[in-house]
């Protein structure tokens, strides 16, 4: 007997599982086709901005750059320095160059009008390492330590600004250029002469 393979195709065909995956397979295909459209679009696939170079301009300056790319800034924080104008972006995140999506939230680091202060904080006869930590963590930047004689090594001794001592709560620059005076170590012996002398461990 031959076989009508015709026949066997239509009917085959109209069987009930077989039509209701072929509609789901074409469903299915329609939703991941919308899904992948949607997130394209969400994303604006292909679509990045370069962050323009507003380093060194006013924020009333760099905010007509800004605004035109579509790109939103935050002024997060602030510090002196002679490397632009007072008052002009210093430091822009991301950097300038790269290439972000629309809306993206910059965050502009700008300088200071003025120089910060700070008060010197009571480290003495404290370990080195504990004043240079805390001296450091207040937000200075420039702290060197000298070796002069005292009885306890690694001990801070005093703190000087430019030859002179200063005393804690005094109001200096977070730029000054601090030197902390700590001690060697060294012991005193009385020559025959009465003479004193030094002598380090």
């Amino acid at each position: 007997m031959r076989l009508d393979f015709i026949e066997i195709a239509k009917k085959t065909m109209r069987h009930p599982i077989l039509i209701h995956l072929v509609s789901a397979t074409i469903v299915f295909s329609i939703i991941i086709f919308l899904v992948l459209q949607g997130l394209t679009i969400y994303t604006r696939h292909n679509q990045a901005i370069e962050i323009p170079d507003v380093k060194g301009l006013q924020m009333d300056e760099a905010k007509m750059f800004l605004e035109n790319k579509g790109l939103r800034y935050r002024v997060v924080d602030s510090i002196y320095t002679d490397v632009v104008k007072p008052g002009a972006i210093f430091e822009i995140i991301p950097a300038i160059g790269s290439r972000v999506k629309k809306g993206r939230i910059l965050f502009i680091t700008i300088n200071a009008h003025t120089v910060q202060m700070a008060a010197v904080p009571d480290i003495i006869d404290q370990s080195v390492r504990q004043g240079e930590a805390l001296i450091t963590g207040l937000g200075f930047t420039s702290v060197t330590k000298q070796y002069i004689y005292g009885p306890y090594r690694d001990l801070i001794i005093g703190i000087e600004l430019d030859g002179q001592r200063l005393n804690p709560g005094d109001l200096v620059p977070l730029t000054s250029e601090l030197i902390l005076k700590v001690g060697d170590g060294g012991i005193v012996e009385e020559t025959q002469e009465g003479d004193t002398t030094v002598v380090n461990e």
